[in-house]
């Protein structure tokens, strides 16, 4: 078990019409569109997970407008937590069990080296 949480995100309308005129095709993504995982801290009870997700959330948020456009002036300006639940289901897990023998590398890192 790795000592990380989850968090999973999907578009709700707000985002979907913001994607649909930020491109200028009218085309929005799939909400059933395969969604990133994303690793947060550990966490004990419902409470703290959410404390944690308002720690994390703007790396959430931006990440999710770049992947439907990179041009951030495009992008909403006054983004805030409750923005983030407006746009988006969030769903939280707090178990991550790895299945893998092998070693879990962050291919960020090895970018940069």
């Amino acid at each position: 078990m790795l000592n990380r949480s989850v968090v999973m995100v999907r578009p709700k309308q707000p985002f979907l019409d913001w994607a649909a005129q930020a491109n200028g095709s009218g085309e929005s993504p799939d909400r059933d569109d395969e969604r990133i995982v994303y690793l947060i801290p550990e966490y004990d009870d419902e409470q703290e997970a959410w404390e944690l997700l308002e720690e994390v959330y703007e790396e959430i948020f931006e990440s999710e407008l770049y992947g439907w456009n990179t041009d951030e002036s495009a992008w909403p300006q006054q983004r805030d937590f409750a923005m983030f639940q407006q746009w988006f289901d969030i769903e939280l897990n707090s178990i991550v069990e790895d299945l893998c023998g092998y070693e879990l590398v962050d291919e960020d890192e090895l970018d940069e080296g």
